[in-house]
């Protein structure tokens, strides 16, 4: 697959969330053409993000966006009464982020994606971890082994880049308060298409807006509807960031 226009081609899991819209964002600005991937896995949360993936890559569409790669990585077998997949006893606005913790995750998550990129020609997947994940997979240690075990199994290497896994949230949702967030999906058990607005990830959602002082206009199904603060700049536009440093 050849670059266009001579740019750098990377990929990039897009789950529909904050984290990985704001990457996507960064990466076009700083020049990167971009080969989005979304990974269906049978959660119960899969049609809302795909729809949200969707929505959102309409509104950033332009010169270097690639088109959108659906994969399958069905979990249903594997996962059984989980509750990803049960939709039952999900974790709530209460529960510590380990509570969220969906075994091998991110090798399933990856595994696909790193692969279409190899027999492709791009070199790197770009995935949006935070420096607060809490879990083994979303560690240096796990990245190194894990495109290790790819280019002996390929004979290919592709690099899997996290530019944000110094970061905590709020400061990637500072870089991204000048997108539509209302777009992105974030929520383990949606209601009707909506977030739900009492889980763990509609709570961490919450908070980053509060933290950022940045309007939320997300539509959740416990209130019907949304309210925070509205913050500029000092000149009364919404400020975009500088771009953090390209992909090495």
């Amino acid at each position: 697959m050849p670059n266009q226009l001579h740019q750098p081609t990377a990929g990039l899991l897009l789950s529909g969330g904050i984290d990985s819209a704001v990457l996507l964002d960064q990466l076009l600005a700083s020049g990167w053409r971009v080969v989005p991937f979304y990974v269906r896995t049978g959660c119960v949360w899969d049609e809302c993000e795909l729809a949200a993936v969707r929505r959102f890559l309409s509104a950033l569409a332009g010169k270097g966006l690639g088109d959108l790669v659906v994969l399958q990585m069905p979990l249903g077998d594997l996962y059984a009464d989980h509750w990803s997949i049960s939709g039952l006893n999900v974790p709530d606005d209460t529960s510590p982020d380990e509570a969220v913790f969906m075994p091998g995750r991110n090798p399933l998550l990856l595994l696909k994606p790193v692969l279409w990129c190899q027999t492709h020609g791009i070199g790197q997947l770009a995935i949006a971890t935070l420096e607060n994940n809490p879990f083994d997979d979303a560690t240096p240690e796990f990245f190194a082994q894990f495109e290790r075990m790819i280019h002996r199994a390929t004979g290919e290497q592709v690099q899997i880049v996290r530019p944000f896994e110094r970061m905590p949230k709020h400061r990637v949702m500072e870089l991204g308060r000048h997108l539509p967030l209302e777009l992105t999906f974030s929520c383990l058990a949606p209601r009707d298409g909506l977030h739900c607005g009492t889980c763990n990830k509609c709570a961490e959602r919450r908070a980053g807006f509060r933290r950022v002082g940045a309007e939320d206009r997300t539509r959740y199904a416990a209130e019907g509807a949304t309210a925070s603060i509205h913050a500029t700049s000092r000149d009364g536009k919404a400020a975009r960031p500088k771009p953090p440093a390209a992909i090495r």
